[in-house]
């Protein structure tokens, strides 16, 4: 009587990891479909009957994942731009400058966006309906705006202009990227204006954009 009870509480612990696993290829099927339509044009209308398509899953599947697409499209910023985003912040963290940790990340951002067009895409598309770039990055470009105008170089008056500045310029440039022929160091001219915009000197925002970009840094692993 012990012995089985013990095979179905073995039994039982099994059929729950393969049900968690089968949840969680189901998510992930859902997210790669969301994230494929969005890098397409228009991916910024974005419908469940569409999505459930592309996953090969029913309605009723995806909304036992996701609560509509605006929800999706949160989970879709998210898996863009979390690890890019700690990635960066994790290489600037290392310059003492605010003013060229702002500059290195706006070059991060648009440099990846020229390698990457589907990845630029997507944000540009889930932009346009919702938080630009997604909420973490939309946070920390406020925390870089402010740490700037704290040692004096952004002259601002309130860090959300500055964020605004930021990140609606880029978003711009990524646009413009993708669909005119921009030079080699337009991210470098994009991120000397803006530094210009937010306060410094024109010769001094230049010059930090033009210094050696540092190697996107790699996440430890957990």
């Amino acid at each position: 009587m012990g012995r089985t009870k013990i095979d179905n509480v073995s039994n039982n612990g099994r059929r729950a990891q393969a049900g968690e696993e089968r949840r969680a290829r189901t998510r992930s099927a859902i997210l790669a479909a969301g994230f494929d339509l969005l890098g397409k044009e228009p991916g910024t209308q974005l419908r469940v009957e569409d999505i459930a398509r592309a996953a090969k899953v029913t309605r009723a599947t995806f909304y036992n994942h996701f609560g509509g697409t605006a929800e999706l499209r949160e989970a879709i910023s998210y898996e863009l731009t979390h690890d890019f985003l700690n990635r960066t912040i994790l290489t600037i963290s290392k310059l003492e400058n605010p003013a060229e940790r702002a500059s290195c990340a706006i070059r991060f951002y648009l440099r990846r966006a020229r390698s990457n067009p589907s990845w630029a895409k997507s944000l540009i598309n889930i932009s346009a309906n919702g938080i630009i770039f997604g909420a973490e990055t939309y946070r920390q470009a406020e925390v870089t705006i402010m740490e700037g105008m704290e040692a004096g170089q952004f002259k601002l008056r309130n860090s959300a202009l500055g964020r605004d500045l930021v990140l609606g310029t880029c978003l711009a440039a990524m646009s413009n990227m993708l669909h005119e022929k921009t030079p080699e160091d337009y991210p470098e001219l994009i991120s000397g204006h803006v530094l210009s915009a937010l306060g410094l000197p024109f010769d001094k925002a230049r010059e930090l954009a033009n210094l050696p970009l540092p190697e996107l840094a790699e996440l430890p692993r957990s």
